[in-house]
């Protein structure tokens, strides 16, 4: 099951070209990200909160074609895979209107607690992911 997540890109966004700056792919993915998991019922803040923390481990990136200042962006995001204490989120980039690929990325996450040490998904975390894996 996937979720999507809309962005336009603004000036800010861009290089001179105007063209998508490379690394704020990774802010995008971010987003998306956390609009997944709040919309299956994980509130970060909560997590937060209890002293429980995403981060990110590993990410790979395949940059297709360029995303353009004034582009809408649609962001796609699955769980690719959902371990004891990590989660595997799959991120595909398309052109809103042409539904042209631009980027595709695989980011891994873990989670740790305040301290910083690998800490198990807890249950509920896992049941509502496990629908959308």
């Amino acid at each position: 099951m996937s979720h999507s997540f809309r962005l336009r890109i603004y000036y800010e966004d861009t290089d001179c070209g105007g063209v998508v700056y490379y690394a704020n792919y990774l802010r995008y993915f971010e987003r998306a990200r956390t609009e997944f998991l709040e919309s299956r019922g994980v509130g970060l803040k909560g997590l937060m909160e209890a002293g429980i923390f995403f981060v990110v481990t590993e990410v790979s990136v395949k940059y297709l074609a360029p995303g353009r200042y004034g582009d809408f962006l649609l962001i796609e995001s699955v769980i690719d895979h959902c371990g004891p204490a990590s989660i595997t989120f799959g991120h595909r980039v398309l052109r809103e209107g042409t539904g042209e690929t631009l980027v595709e990325a695989t980011v891994r996450l873990g989670c740790v607690g305040q301290d910083m040490k690998p800490l198990r998904l807890r249950q509920d975390i896992r049941e509502a992911l496990k629908e959308a894996a």
